[in-house]
């Protein structure tokens, strides 16, 4: 391995996960970004997005262990100056576990309670994890009746029967009156 491969292949394995939440207004990207710029450190992989009044942010940031460390040790003084709950944790590269396929779940149907928790165990008692979870509510566009979508990210088994795994699945989701799609995730 030549030393810029060492180098990329360190700063790779340095992460830092953070997840802040604070009140939303323009301007918090701008400041966020520019902390982990300022530290040496880069975004790898990012969701940002409005709750209600505040503003989510989960960030992966890749950099030397000092690098890292800058922003563990600023981490206080940015809640401060931010108004903001900011949690940091060092973590790694996930190992692959296995053979995994992946295949995306869209699901639309009236808002109600329990969606997002039917769907979890269905899948989670066929030992498939889901990888990416969002859900918005909505009003439907001629009735303004009040609906709900989800759409996720499964690391599928290679070795699950994906025919069977999608009767199963579609059949659940017409006993909870659920219009749903699984399918490979494309690209």
């Amino acid at each position: 391995m030549s030393k810029s491969q060492q180098v990329i292949s360190g700063v790779m394995g340095n992460q830092l996960v953070i997840a802040a939440v604070g009140s939303d207004r323009p301007g918090l990207v701008d400041t966020l970004s520019g902390w982990i710029l300022d530290s040496g450190c880069n975004i790898a992989d990012s969701r940002m997005t409005v709750l209600g009044g505040e503003f989510a942010v989960l960030l992966l940031v890749q950099g030397k262990w000092n690098n890292l460390a800058k922003l563990e040790d600023q981490c206080q003084q940015m809640q401060s100056s931010l108004g903001m709950s900011i949690t940091l944790k060092r973590t790694e590269k996930k190992p692959p576990e296995g053979a995994f396929l992946p295949y995306a779940v869209d699901v639309v149907a009236l808002d109600h309670p329990g969606i997002v928790h039917n769907l979890a165990s269905f899948f989670s008692q066929r030992g498939i994890n889901i990888q990416d979870l969002s859900t918005a509510g909505y009003a439907a566009a001629h009735t303004g009746t009040q609906m709900f979508s989800v759409h996720m990210t499964l690391d599928v088994p290679a070795d699950t029967h994906i025919a069977g795994l999608r009767e199963e699945f579609l059949d659940f989701c017409d006993r909870l009156n659920l219009d749903a799609v699984i399918e490979p995730v494309k690209g």
